[in-house]
């Protein structure tokens, strides 16, 4: 970071963003810096466009000036890919708009700085909605959720916004202005450059404009809540559920710590030593909504399970569900450097999984709770690290690579849907072979030759040579 930030830069981009568009003060800055990571940088200026050409402008003069430039949304982001090392940010929180919804055609055209909330609360109006629902819905951004393809609850039976998004405009990080995909449900000509832009993390183009793919709203909903006496009986009932064909349309798992937990938060009746909590919900007409779920509890019902009951979406779920959601920011407050890691596994291996990091707990020493989708197999696993205890900071680094050796050995992913990022950059090279991360650094470079879009994540430094 340069301390006094080059005054060719600073009169460059208030000539393209006018001052309104332009945050030079330190104070201002600070709060573009950092990301739910708690990681924290300070730009050397922050931009705010409002519509595309600004965009390509700004990128063509950080170009110029050979100046990082990392794209924003709203910082709900966990591994720092959002932070700057100085250099530029563009935050596309004013770039807003709702362009257009085409009922009849079933899509939505947004720009990246609408937040999730928004599109939903739009698109209901019209009898749709849009699966992708992180956590954060109220408040991130459609931007942020294309970036890191973040899900939520519903992938499990509609898919990520990989799925659900039909097309993109975007400023590649030479300053070319591209379009990919298409408005209809098929399309195959060239290669698929929606998806390869959608979970790039901004390292490849700015978005500027997405079509997204709306989904009916169901006529009703259905929650289940099954409580069972021990981690692998849930994720026994967990395969029995994802085998048979009404497949649900959330599928949360809390370990017996998280339980505890949101216990805490809020008195969920539940049955004295609940070691695992499975929460379901099932969708679709009002006719077979009963089969659905008649199907789900019965797969549900294996040796171990303490409690099963069903009730309106609406009903008394709606305390376990708010404590669900709660979860992650109440672990926070009780460690608030915990790390928050959204590991992958297949199916059939979550109780390997859940057995693996309780003995990584008791070696180190630090206490693990785990929660999350676990009908595709995606569990945060949250190492609760009190920074105050010498011996825990120290233990912090060597439990979180054991942790990612042991996704691996399962057949995993180091990331569902929390992206890469700065957390996890080093960790790549366990999971992508050479011949994969030399194929990706050379996209890099054709979208962006000089290398100023969010340069240093994502991926290790490349070997010399």
């Amino acid at each position: 970071m340069s301390p006094d930030p080059s005054p060719q830069l600073l009169t460059g981009l208030a000539a393209i963003v006018g001052d309104a568009g332009l945050l030079k003060e330190p104070a201002e800055r600070f709060a573009y810096g950092y990301d739910n990571s708690r990681r924290q940088g300070l730009p050397d200026a922050v931009v705010l466009p409002t519509e595309p050409r600004q965009v390509q402008a700004v990128i063509a003069l950080c170009n110029e000036l050979r100046v990082p430039l990392v794209p924003r949304g709203r910082g709900t982001g966990t591994t720092g890919a959002t932070v700057p090392s100085g250099g530029v940010v563009m935050s596309l929180e004013r770039m807003d708009r709702i362009i257009e919804i085409n009922a009849a055609d079933r899509y939505m055209v947004v720009e990246p700085g609408v937040t999730n909330q928004a599109v939903q609360d739009a698109a209901a109006a019209a009898g749709f909605f849009w699966p992708p629902d992180p956590t954060s819905a109220a408040y991130c951004t459609v931007g942020g959720n294309l970036a890191y393809n973040s899900a939520g609850p519903h992938a499990i039976k509609y898919g990520t916004p990989r799925e659900n998004t039909l097309g993109l405009r975007a400023v590649t990080g030479a300053g070319e202005v591209l379009r990919t995909g298409v408005v209809t449900t098929k399309g195959v000509v060239g290669y698929d450059l929606t998806r390869l832009l959608i979970g790039s993390e901004g390292t490849l183009a700015i978005i500027t404009e997405a079509t997204l793919r709306l989904t009916p709203l169901p006529h009703t909903r259905r929650a289940l809540r099954a409580a069972y006496r021990d981690v692998a009986s849930a994720t026994l009932a967990i395969t029995r559920i994802m085998a048979q064909p009404d497949v649900p349309a959330a599928l949360e798992f809390m370990d017996g710590a998280a339980v505890g937990l949101a216990n805490g938060y809020r008195d969920l009746g539940l049955p004295e030593h609940t070691g695992a909590l499975l929460l379901l919900e099932a969708d679709g007409n009002a006719g077979g909504i009963e089969t659905a779920v008649e199907a789900i509890g019965r797969a549900a019902t294996v040796d171990g399970l303490l409690d099963l009951k069903a009730e309106d979406a609406g009903g008394g779920a709606g305390d376990i569900w708010a404590a669900r959601k709660a979860l992650s920011p109440a672990l926070r407050t009780l460690a608030p450097k915990k790390i928050n890691e959204d590991v992958v596994v297949p199916v059939s291996r979550l109780a390997a999984l859940v057995d693996g990091l309780a003995t990584l707990s008791a070696k180190h020493g630090i206490l693990i709770v785990n929660f999350g989708h676990a009908g595709n197999g995606n569990i945060h696993v949250n190492l609760l690290v009190q920074d105050d205890d010498p011996r825990q900071a120290a233990a912090a680094g060597p439990c979180l690579s054991e942790v990612f050796d042991l996704v691996l050995g399962l057949g995993g992913t180091l990331s569902g849907e929390h992206g890469v990022g700065l957390e996890k950059r080093d960790f790549v090279g366990r999971e992508l072979d050479p011949a994969a991360l030399g194929l990706m650094r050379g996209i890099k470079r054709q979208f962006d030759p000089n290398g100023i879009l969010n340069p240093g994540k994502m991926f290790p430094a490349a070997p010399p040579g």
